[in-house]
């Protein structure tokens, strides 16, 4: 089971779902792929990143889907805090292997006649925190009444 963030670029919003991503399983970072894999009929997705179990990043330099310790001095995985520092960081293969637990994506391409994401995806429009403030704040007040 894979959590998928699937960000649009356009709108400047993402979602995250959870989904068995099978499919996915040995796609490397960069490369574009079908959104009917995970539900997104009228898509195409491109892999952007992702973290293992243990909260490892992927990073695209470094190939395969095992982790590796690696010396660097900037980039995914690690931020050096002064000029010229380098450290040596654990960080997980360039390839979505079943290790994988989130991996992150980017719309790249949305067919002319493709719904939007939400409800591809069955999810409610119009700000679902907002629902969630409403209801906090009634029960606030119920509780103000029975005092």
């Amino acid at each position: 089971m894979f959590k998928i963030i699937v960000s649009d670029p356009e709108e400047g919003k993402s979602w995250q779902i959870e989904r068995e991503a099978t499919p996915l399983i040995g796609t490397k970072l960069g490369e574009e792929f079908n959104g009917s894999l995970i539900g997104l009929d009228g898509y195409t997705l491109e892999v952007r990143g992702g973290s293992d179990k243990e909260g490892f990043p992927m990073r695209k330099s470094v190939e395969g889907s095992g982790r590796r310790e690696v010396l660097m001095k900037g980039g995914s995985g690690y931020r050096p805090r002064e000029n010229g520092e380098k450290k040596r960081k654990t960080v997980r293969g360039n390839t979505v292997s079943e290790e994988i637990v989130q991996v992150n994506t980017k719309v790249v391409e949305k067919e002319g006649d493709a719904e939007a994401i939400p409800d591809l995806l069955g999810l409610e429009t119009g700000g679902e925190s907002a629902g969630k403030e409403e209801e906090a704040e009634t029960e606030t007040e119920e509780n103000g009444k029975e005092d």
